[in-house]
């Protein structure tokens, strides 16, 4: 036991085999036997003591994902295999599982389960011959975001030809922001630039762009957001790769334009947004238009405009001139119908006026208030009445009366 006040040993080294001065060996004889526990504690310091992490080449062979979350596997060749553990602490930094029979490389440290004496490797990142692992993940999630139809050309929206305000999720001190920045203030100064910071490589950077794409559309004051950053390794972009944040892009009220690596550097990220540019600075001169050009362009339309209307400000007195004859030719030939109508109805009355019976020779009898006389029962022995002639009148008196045919003899 140790003495009253001694220094107490590290957790790490409890249970292991610690030879005292003058006691010899501990397990060479029955008296000084050491634990399982002790043993296996020995095992494994000298184990991972002795071999630091390495890399090492097998073919991936009964592949398991636990309930607990981690993974098991065997690395083999054609004469040894050994059992393999990634932790779920370890896996955000492997693309996707192994697929059994795949030829891989895999970092780590040999180790011991000490609880069994078990030897397996502890793997903590992992590399497929080729693309292997990368182009699985790759091509899982691009299934998944296809399947719910966020690639369809119908849901991408314009790029505004002349935003206000540009809004940009990227590092705040990386390339990329500054070359976005100058090439939008070079371009068109009078166009405002937000930055929305996040993280753009690394296990946390998914989670910080799908809340800066949250961020920009909860404040809803951009026109566009530009979301990308500069090259790297495929490890570096890859987060841009993740669902998560290609959801979250294709969710954004706000039209995007994706601006990742370089040319040859395509994410799913681009996939989904309304734009793809191949470069930052590709994408500040796709969203900014050059203001001089805008001028010029403002000044062509003005004069195009105001040729435009003197053009149909002449037409318009031309068929307003047209119009006027047409109208004149129209309303002369509508008064010489007319006129020659009046002249056949005038003719007609005319044929039918009294007056016209009066000048071919006969008299027309009325009474003194105008009343015609032209039946012989309208006249009485002695009645007085005015005989109308042609130029006047004669006022008369009836002798007698007499009914017949007009013209019999008495």
């Amino acid at each position: 036991m140790a003495p009253r006040g001694a220094p107490r040993a590290p957790a790490s080294a409890r249970g292991r085999i610690r030879p005292h001065p003058g006691d010899g060996v501990p397990g060479d004889s029955p008296e000084r036997a050491v634990s399982v526990a002790a043993l296996t504690a020995q095992a494994k310091d000298v184990l991972e003591g002795t071999f630091p992490p390495i890399w090492i080449a097998g073919e991936v062979g009964a592949f398991t994902k636990h309930r607990n979350g981690h993974w098991y596997f065997t690395l083999k060749d054609s004469d040894a295999a050994i059992d393999c553990v990634v932790w779920s602490r370890d896996q955000a930094r492997i693309p996707a599982p192994p697929d059994e029979g795949m030829q891989v490389v895999a970092y780590g440290q040999l180790t011991m389960w000490a609880a069994r004496a078990k030897v397996q490797f502890a793997v903590r990142a992992i590399e497929a011959e080729g693309e292997g692992l990368w182009r699985k993940a790759f091509e899982k999630v691009k299934a998944a975001l296809e399947r719910d139809g966020l690639f369809d050309p119908a849901r991408k929206r314009a790029i505004p030809r002349f935003p206000k305000c540009v809004g940009v999720i990227t590092s705040a001190d990386g390339a990329a922001m500054h070359d976005i920045v100058s090439v939008i203030a070079r371009r068109n100064p009078t166009i405002d630039v937000v930055v929305i910071p996040a993280a753009v490589q690394g296990d946390t950077a998914p989670e910080s762009l799908v809340r800066a794409l949250e961020r920009a559309a909860r404040w809803g004051g951009a026109d566009v957001l530009i979301v990308g950053r500069g090259g790297g390794s495929r490890e570096d972009l890859w987060c841009f790769n993740d669902e998560r944040v290609a959801r979250a892009i294709a969710a954004s009220p706000i039209p995007i334009v994706s601006a990742v690596g370089h040319e040859v550097d395509v994410t799913l990220a681009d996939f989904v947004a309304d734009a793809r540019a191949a470069t930052p600075s590709a994408a500040a001169e796709l969203v900014a238009p050059v203001l001089d050009d805008i001028r010029r362009d403002l000044r062509g339309l003005a004069a195009t405009m105001a040729a435009s209307l003197q053009r149909r400000a002449s037409q318009g007195r031309r068929d307003l001139s047209r119009v006027s004859r047409d109208l004149r030719g129209r309303a002369s030939r509508s008064i010489e119908r007319r006129r020659d109508a009046l002249r056949g109805v005038a003719g007609r009355i005319e044929a039918l006026s009294p007056l016209a019976t009066l000048a071919r020779g006969y008299a027309l009898p009325r009474t003194h208030e105008g009343v015609a006389l032209s039946r012989v029962e309208q006249f009485a022995p002695g009645q007085r009445f005015e005989l109308l002639l042609q130029d006047g009148s004669v006022h008369a008196a009836a002798d007698g009366v007499r009914s017949g045919e007009p013209g019999a003899g008495a």
